[in-house]
C-alpha cells in the first residue's frame, strides 16, 4: 500500500510545524499534503518545507480534503486535521486491517486538555462510533481510493461532511475501528465550556440527522454555543 496523507489547513501557522514534523519519519514512503483553504497568515510557507505538495483549493474543509485526495498519488487515503497527532505505527495497524472485506475505517481518539470531561468525552466518541459505524475527523479517516471514489468522496458541505461520507461508506464495508489513540486537541472543548459544547455537538447532530441545512448548522457551530452568555 502507498499512502497519502491529506491535512486540510486554513490560518493554522501557531501548530503546523509541529504537525508536519511529527509526520516526517513516515516519508518517503508515504506522501504529506496540505491543501490549504485560503489562510491569510503563515501557513503555506511554512508548510512548504515539510510536505511533498502544498494546495491552494476554495475554502471548506471537505472541498480542501477533495481536493488533495484528487491531486494524491496513494492507493489508500488518510484525512488528518492539522491538530491531530498519530501514533506509532499508525500505517502498519492500517495495513494490517485493510482487506477484501474492509475498505475503511478510523482510530479510537484521545483529546488533550486537562478538564476531567474530556477522557469521558472521548470514550463516548469511540463507544458511539462503534456502535454506528460514523466516524467523525477527530479520529482521522482512512479509506482506500477505490472505496472513496466509489462512495463520491466528501459532500462539499459546511458541516457534518465526515458524517455523511462515513454513511456513503457503510454501504461498500464496514469499518475497522482502531483501538490504537490519535491525540486530538480539546480547545474547543475548553474554550467554549466542556459541557456546553456537548449539548452544542449533540443538538447538530440531532439536526443534520432531521435535515436541517449545513450552512445554518455551521454557523451555529462557529459561535460555539447555542445561547448568549450571561
Amino acid at each position: 500500500m502507498h499512502f497519502s496523507i491529506i491535512i486540510p489547513t486554513l490560518n493554522e501557522s501557531a501548530g503546523i510545524e509541529a504537525c508536519l514534523l511529527a509526520l516526517q519519519a513516515l516519508r518517503p514512503a508515504c506522501e504529506l499534503i496540505v491543501a490549504d483553504g485560503g489562510s491569510v497568515d503563515d501557513t503555506v510557507k511554512l508548510a512548504a518545507a515539510w510536505v511533498d505538495k502544498v494546495l491552494v483549493s476554495k475554502p471548506g474543509r471537505a472541498s480542501q480534503m477533495n481536493f488533495g485526495a484528487e491531486k494524491a498519488i496513494g492507493d489508500v487515503l488518510v484525512f488528518l486535521h492539522a491538530d491531530t497527532y498519530l501514533p506509532g505505527h499508525a500505517l502498519e495497524q492500517i495495513t494490517a486491517h485493510l482487506d477484501d472485506a474492509h475498505h475503511w475505517g478510523r482510530f479510537d481518539v484521545q483529546l488533550s486538555g486537562q478538564h476531567f470531561m474530556l477522557k469521558i468525552i472521548a470514550f463516548m466518541m469511540n463507544w458511539r462510533s462503534r456502535l454506528t459505524g460514523i466516524a467523525t475527523g477527530d479520529q482521522v479517516l482512512f479509506v482506500t481510493r477505490t472505496a472513496f471514489t466509489a462512495a463520491g468522496a466528501y459532500p462539499e458541505i459546511a458541516l457534518m461532511e465526515d458524517i455523511a461520507l462515513s454513511k456513503a461508506l457503510n454501504k461498500i464495508s464496514k469499518p475497522v475501528c482502531l483501538k490504537a489513540k490519535v491525540t486530538s486537541s480539546g480547545r474547543r472543548w475548553q474554550q467554549h465550556g466542556v459541557f456546553q459544547t456537548i449539548l452544542l455537538m449533540w443538538w447538530l447532530r440531532g439536526c443534520f440527522a432531521c435535515g436541517v441545512h449545513p450552512d445554518k448548522l455551521a454557523a451555529i457551530y462557529a459561535k460555539g454555543r447555542l445561547w448568549k452568555r450571561g
